[in-house]
């Protein structure tokens, strides 16, 4: 799902100002493509409610822990991106200012509240 190389994204004459707007806002934000990363990466997503904890598994999967309901131990997830609120996800992105939407065996849509912060894990 998220094993091709990540093109720039950048503002497009068919989308709509603010769609355009939250683009370029998220690439000032910054985040991580989980197509840059090896399997195996680490990555420590705050939100504005809970902290996870992501490794990646490849093919934009990851295993994600952090939330007491939808994955207090890790389970694999399938990572749509990051929306910013609405229906528009910015495929296999982790971003500031976003939320972070995956797909959970169980729990089918899983969006969570505002990323503050990503960090890669040594």
């Amino acid at each position: 799902m998220c094993d091709t190389a990540r093109r720039a994204a950048i503002p497009h004459l068919n989308l709509s100002d603010e769609i355009n707007r939250d683009i370029v806002q998220s690439e000032v934000e910054g985040g991580v493509y989980l197509s840059d990363l090896p399997a195996g990466a680490r990555l420590e997503v705050e939100t504005a409610n809970h902290t996870y904890r992501l490794t990646h598994t490849g093919r934009g999967r990851v295993l994600i822990s952090g939330h007491p309901d939808y994955c207090p131990e890790p389970v694999e997830v399938v990572v749509l991106g990051s929306n910013w609120g609405g229906a528009a996800v910015k495929s296999c992105f982790i971003g500031r200012g976003m939320r972070l939407e995956f797909a959970h065996p169980r729990h089918e849509m899983v969006m969570t509240s505002t990323i503050l912060e990503v960090r890669q894990l040594a």
